[in-house]
């Protein structure tokens, strides 16, 4: 009897180890301390260790005029743009890849972290944040100090262009040089990469913005027709190009007449924005051609061989690869998912963070 009691004492012992095992490999998956996010100008996405990739959301927020109080973020906040009352600002706190309001990018941050946060709980993460290469102390103690007033227990920094090759699957610690072009919303970041740092960097704020304001630019000026910032993305995803296409394409535009103040529609080609986006492509060249100018020799060699490596929303524009090909002389990749690139960056060095650690700015 006592042998029996004895064992089944030990069994149930057994029983409620591995239990306990499995719920805390559970739980967790879906509560983590440690959260990657690429803070865009135009999209931010956040990374929680243990589940990939959970948010990816327009980098905008609406705001009641009257009480001053966040009403919605990210995709509900961005169909408001250029829509709203005069109760209501729909507005993006980021410009140029760097905080534009600070108030209001901590309260959208803190709603994007509690989004992601497991239902009736809630974990102080510790947080990476992927900032511009270019940015100054200033901009990067904003953007510190914004995702720790979020709720962040810890908070690192990571330079772009390093995450970025992180997420493309490159060997960063390799002597070896690897080029990347990350082109966002508020930025082109361009770095040569090697042994876990930058060895030469060019980070200029022309990017997807630039490139849609230029679309609306020539829209005014060819067609007296006013449109904003969500119709000109959308022509540049639609027929957007920087070399010609097979078949050149088209799309009706709706927006106001500057003159009649009356709305109109326009027909649009592929041909006229592509000359439209000459001015912003042209900058975001000459850029790359001045980065390996600046590259040491025998780090150019690495990359003649490796090539450069596009990532970021900007990379899926028609024929890019193609045109930075010819006017470099190399041969132009685009990452797998480049919009995910820097996140998945961020993500990878969660998961190993002592390996990455020497890459990280944590006092700035």
């Amino acid at each position: 009897m006592v042998s029996w009691i004895n064992s089944n004492k030990l069994t149930n012992q057994h029983t409620n180890k591995l239990t306990m095992m499995a719920l805390k490999d559970i739980f967790g998956k879906f509560i983590s301390h440690d959260v990657g996010i690429d803070l865009g100008t135009a999209t931010t996405l956040i990374y929680v260790k243990g589940r990939g990739i959970v948010l990816t959301e327009p980098t905008v927020v609406a705001i009641d005029t009257n009480s001053q109080k966040i009403i919605a973020t990210g995709d509900e906040a961005r169909k408001m743009l250029g829509r709203t009352p005069e109760t209501v600002k729909a507005i993006r706190p980021m410009r140029h890849g760097v905080i534009a309001d600070f108030a209001v990018t901590e309260e959208m941050i803190r709603a994007f972290i509690r989004q992601v946060q497991v239902r009736g709980l809630f974990v102080r993460p510790r947080v990476v944040v992927a900032v511009p290469s270019g940015i100054t102390d200033v901009e990067r103690r904003a953007v510190k100090d914004s995702v720790d007033h979020a709720g962040a227990s810890d908070v690192w920094l990571v330079a772009e262009p390093l995450a970025a090759a992180i997420g493309a699957g490159l060997s960063i610690e390799s002597p070896e040089g690897n080029m990347v072009i990350d082109i966002g919303g508020g930025t082109t970041e361009i770095a040569v990469i090697a042994l876990s740092d930058i060895v030469c960097k060019i980070s200029i704020r022309i990017a997807g913005d630039e490139m849609d304001s230029a679309i609306m630019e020539h829209m005014k000026k060819q067609y007296n027709l006013l449109v904003g910032e969500t119709t000109a993305e959308w022509i540049k995803k639609e027929i957007g190009s920087v070399t010609p296409l097979e078949t050149e394409q088209s799309v009706e535009v709706k927006g106001r007449n500057a003159i009649a103040g009356l709305p109109r529609t326009v027909k649009v080609n592929s041909k006229e924005i592509r000359d439209a986006l000459k001015a912003p492509i042209g900058a975001i060249i000459d850029a790359v051609k001045h980065a390996l100018e600046r590259t040491p020799p025998e780090l150019a060699s690495d990359i003649i061989d490796k090539g450069i490596i596009l990532a970021g929303g900007g990379a899926q524009l028609r024929g890019l690869p193609i045109l930075i090909g010819k006017e470099t002389g190399l041969n132009v990749r685009v990452a797998e998912d480049p919009v995910e690139c820097v996140v998945k960056g961020t993500g990878k060095i969660l998961d190993d963070f002592e390996k990455y650690s020497k890459i990280l700015v944590h006092n700035v």
